[in-house]
């Protein structure tokens, strides 16, 4: 079978319930708080922990089958792994390094191919120099070439760029990038960081408490998570308590009520009185401009006051208390220019939008 497709299930030490598939070529990031069990996932797929109880195959190989008894080794699984903390020996060299994840080839056969690595990953010139001697991104991609070097089934990777500064970051990011349209091995990336889940994963698992939640696409999981905690593991703040009064005049559409405003929102499964969450992305809130269009093209338009309104770098985020009522808070983002334009500032009295298309509603009780 091609690819990795992993069932592991223990309740002690790390409780885990999770299954999933990575294809080859994919990037699949594990996503969730610190503690979730999302590197104890890449440890059990690597052969470092134990199960009692779990399926994992990689390419038609079986490396863990618990009901037959069948445990393949660390030693004897085609796994890369990158560690958050580089794990790189310090008395060695960058060569070295590489060269010690290449035991099953002649000595002399070790340097050449370790030094071929380097050079894939920008790091020729520095063959010589030890961990100390290097950067933080140098180190990282030194870990990168000798996970690599093994020509492995599956690269895992750890919060590979948690320890280094942004600028860096973005620079191992492009390099990945160029790296995985290379090799077209199944590469399972372990992060807490959504942006950097959204922008380098093809597909996301969201991981809370040792349990798998859900899985799909960047777009799916922060558009249309399935419940209220996956709303909140991905980062929305627009999320709130509804129920169901029936659909709408406009066909595709229901009646959500919310704390007695009456909203529009795409269609959801549901019947009328039944308790839901719905959230709203906070780049998707519309700001009424002053000087704007008449009132009737524009839907579920509030009333409220700015509570505060803080500029990052070129955009704004707002607070909005809807018909001045603190448990009716909406948040939006716009940019830095459509905020000054409209005179968006905190304790300005303002009229926002909630495009019915973009609010999604989700049953309740998935806290």
């Amino acid at each position: 079978m091609s690819g990795l497709r992993a069932r592991l299930r223990q309740e002690r030490p790390m409780p885990l319930d999770v299954a999933f598939h990575c294809r080859p070529g994919e990037v699949l990031a594990l996503v969730g708080p610190s503690g979730s069990g999302k590197s104890s996932i890449l440890r059990a797929v690597a052969g470092l922990m134990p199960l009692a109880r779990g399926r994992i195959e990689c390419d038609g190989e079986v490396w863990l089958d618990s009901l037959h008894g069948r445990f393949l080794p660390a030693r004897r699984r085609r796994v890369g792994m990158v560690f958050q903390d580089y794990a790189l020996f310090p008395h060695l060299s960058a060569l070295d390094n590489v060269a010690e994840a290449l035991t099953d080839r002649p000595r002399a056969q070790r340097r050449a191919r370790a030094g071929e690595w380097l050079e894939r990953v920008h790091l020729k010139g520095l063959e010589r120099r030890r961990p100390a001697e290097m950067s933080g991104g140098q180190r990282q991609r030194v870990a990168l070439a000798r996970a690599l070097a093994r020509e492995p089934a599956v690269l895992l990777l750890d919060e590979p760029f948690s320890a280094v500064d942004r600028a860096t970051r973005e620079r191992l990011y492009l390099e990945l990038a160029e790296l995985r349209r290379e090799l077209a091995m199944p590469v399972v990336l372990v992060t807490h960081d959504m942006g950097e889940a959204a922008l380098l994963a093809d597909r996301m698992y969201i991981v809370h408490e040792g349990r798998g939640l859900q899985a799909g696409s960047p777009e799916e999981l922060l558009l249309r998570p399935a419940s209220a905690l996956v709303a909140r593991l991905v980062g929305h703040r627009n999320l709130h308590p509804g129920r169901i009064l029936g659909p709408s005049a406009t066909p595709g559409r229901v009646v959500v009520d919310w704390r007695g405003i009456h909203l529009e929102a795409a269609a959801a499964s549901g019947i009328p009185g039944q308790g839901v969450d719905w959230l709203i992305p906070e780049g998707v809130v519309q700001l009424m401009r002053r000087q704007g269009p008449p009132r009737r093209r524009w839907e579920n338009v509030l009333p409220g006051r700015v509570a505060e309104a803080v500029t990052l770098g070129d955009a704004v985020t707002a607070c909005v208390l809807v018909r001045d009522e603190p448990s009716r808070r909406i948040r939006m983002r716009l940019s830095l220019h459509a905020a000054r334009r409209n005179r968006l500032a905190a304790g300005e009295r303002v009229e926002i939008s909630l495009p019915p298309e973009a609010i999604h509603v989700m049953p309740s009780g998935g806290r």
